[in-house]
């Protein structure tokens, strides 16, 4: 987002505390670690408001992800300011808790708390820009927000590191390899995974999954039940590492999930994947979509939670392993071109519902 809109011509001055400094992976934190990572957290804002105070004049304030408490804070100074807020929700909080992680029923007051602070986030912005149209819609529909006050631009991925070599090609007699990496929550849909490799134990198929998370406990149960010698599973690799893992692999996946979310968004991986030319398997959706065409070479989109069809695209997709051809749609130009557009309505609209 940084290097999209320095990009599109626009000069930029950062305001940021440092919280998650020297953490590589949120998920692993104990409860002291996230109470003192709290504590660090709220007491930057007064430091970070005296800065942004003292900020030179500005046209539009951008919130990046996770911002919801950042919007709320910065609403009332960034109207003395006169400077609309332009916020990257990214993801509806209420959408992740409830609906897709189903941590808290909908009528847990937790949940109307939730839906509370991001209907006021949502008014406290001038623009709300999400990763998909299909994301967007679901604000305008949640939060009762206008589709002039909503905006969508791809994630997209940092195309010069996730440039790959020429894939070097694999012997007859060697399995084809399958990589899947990400946190294992339900939206990932990680157990049609392992559904996909039971069904296919007996075919020269080698899965890799990288990552830990929400249903990780699942898989560990359901691979107790069952040992599946051609699957693979590290825990964790290095972010600057996952170039080397999707370089060694010959198909990645996507995602699986059967929630709403689940068809609402295309997460980094995708993007990662496609800007290294590597074959790519995800769920079909509303979402993927608007990125990807009927025809399109090196992508094949099957049945959300369809272990069956999963194995199947594998197959199909092993005698060919055409390079997918479309990392132009979200190339460094075109995320410019989004992000300008976003700025220049929030200037352009002010405050307008």
């Amino acid at each position: 987002m940084r290097d999209a809109l320095r990009r599109a011509g626009f000069g930029l001055d950062e305001i940021h505390a440092s919280i998650w400094e020297g953490v590589a992976d949120k998920s692993q934190l104990s409860m002291l670690g996230w109470a003192g990572r709290a504590l660090r957290w709220l007491a930057a804002y007064p430091w970070l408001i005296w800065r942004y105070l003292r900020a030179p004049a500005h046209d539009v304030v951008l919130v990046p992800y996770m911002g919801h408490l950042d919007v709320m804070i910065l609403w009332p100074f960034a109207k003395l300011r006169g400077a609309p807020i332009v916020w990257d929700a990214f993801l509806s909080l209420h959408d992740t808790v409830v609906s897709d992680r189903q941590m808290v029923g909908r009528r847990n007051p937790l949940a109307w708390l939730v839906y509370g602070w991001e209907w006021l986030a949502c008014r406290a912005a001038s623009r709300v820009v999400l990763d998909t149209d299909a994301h967007a819609a679901l604000f305008q529909e949640l939060y009762g927000i206008s589709a002039e006050r909503t905006a969508s631009v791809f994630v997209g991925a940092e195309n010069e590191q996730f440039t790959l070599p020429p894939a070097t090609s694999r012997g007859p007699d060697q399995p084809l390899q399958v990589l899947f990496y990400g946190q294992f929550i339900p939206l990932h849909g990680v157990e049609t995974i392992v559904e996909a490799a039971a069904l296919a134990r007996d075919l020269p198929i080698a899965w890799h999954l990288v990552g830990e998370g929400q249903d990780a406990a699942k898989i560990r149960a359901r691979l107790a039940i069952e040992a599946l010698p051609k699957l693979r599973w590290t825990q964790w690799v290095a972010y600057e590492d996952l170039t080397k893992e999707i370089a060694n692999a010959d198909i990645c996946l996507g995602i699986f999930g059967t929630s709403g979310k689940a068809a609402r968004v295309i997460p980094n991986k995708v993007f990662q994947v496609l800007a290294a030319g590597k074959p790519l398997i995800t769920r079909d959706s509303p979402a993927i979509r608007e990125l990807v065409d009927d025809g399109d070479a090196g992508v094949a989109l099957v049945p959300p939670g369809d272990p069956a069809a999963l194995v199947n695209a594998l197959q199909a997709m092993a005698n060919s392993r055409e390079a997918p051809q479309i990392a132009a749609k979200f190339s460094a130009d075109e995320l410019a071109r989004g992000w300008a557009e976003v700025v220049e309505s929030a200037q352009l609209g002010g405050e307008s519902t």
